[in-house]
């Protein structure tokens, strides 16, 4: 009998263009708390020490602004979107996409 390890996605994001890609499809699902999963993740393979800290958070306090059900201010998803070294942006709907 073999055991799996459980899966970890901060384990596989090492560059940006992933990191990118692994958000952006995460903020498309409804429920925010995979949105937070995913900022969670991405600050664990970043750092999570050094993510709080260009944040201006605890360490502590970023863990529990990204744990599934929290609800965090705008403010503190965007600075440490910011501290990822990335940015949100809006983009139209593609309406053939939508159909």
């Amino acid at each position: 009998m073999s055991a799996f390890a459980p899966f970890d996605a901060s384990e596989y994001l090492d560059n940006d263009e992933l990191i990118a890609e692994y958000l952006s499809a995460c903020l498309d699902d409804p429920n925010p708390d995979v949105f937070l999963s995913a900022l969670c993740d991405v600050a664990k393979a970043k750092g999570m020490a050094e993510i709080a800290r260009s944040a201006g958070l605890g360490r502590e306090s970023l863990y529990k602004a990204l744990t599934p059900g929290a609800r965090p201010r705008h403010e503190t998803v965007r600075k440490v979107v910011h501290a990822l070294g990335l940015k949100l942006t809006i983009a139209p709907v593609d309406a053939h996409a939508a159909e």
